[in-house]
């Protein structure tokens, strides 16, 4: 085998698995990316899971339930600043339209793992089971990161 070959066997070898792991996770026409949350401080009882939601088809859907064997409960939230004070609400469901795309981030619409059965930990992987109306379920792996880390999107 001559060098250069090796050298491209090597290196597929090497991001082929990085390529797999960066991946979307797909549900019917939906395609799930980024999934992430950030690590918890010992004794936290909740903690936020983030991600985006693409719907390449021509049906609108929602995001209708989540569950995680993380933490006892998981709610779909969404948080607002209101003259200088955060609010913090459950929502029954999350609408992923047609064609585009909904960004669950900190600060805004997220999944609120509740009551967690243990810190979450940088470098881990939390699963999450995602259930939306029309496309059905699907569970990602949830990437914990450093608590102030925001990971890049697998695709711009």
């Amino acid at each position: 085998m001559t060098v250069l070959r090796m050298l491209f066997v090597t290196l597929c070898v090497g991001v082929v698995p990085l390529l797999a792991s960066a991946a979307d996770y797909r549900v019917g026409a939906l395609s799930i990316g980024a999934p992430f949350a950030r690590a918890t401080p010992p004794g936290a009882r909740t903690g936020g899971a983030y991600f985006t939601v693409d719907n390449g088809g021509t049906a609108d859907d929602r995001l209708v339930a989540d569950s995680s064997p993380a933490a006892a409960q998981a709610e779909i939230h969404t948080m607002t600043m209101d003259a200088g004070v955060m609010r913090m609400r459950a929502l029954t469901g999350l609408a992923v339209p047609a064609g585009g795309k909904v960004t669950l981030s900190p600060g805004g619409n997220h999944v609120m793992l509740l009551d967690l059965k243990r810190p979450l930990v940088a470098g881990e992987k939390v699963p999450l089971v995602l259930t939306f109306e029309k496309a059905g379920t699907v569970e990602v792996a949830v990437a914990v990161t450093a608590l102030g880390d925001v990971p890049k999107p697998a695709h711009p």
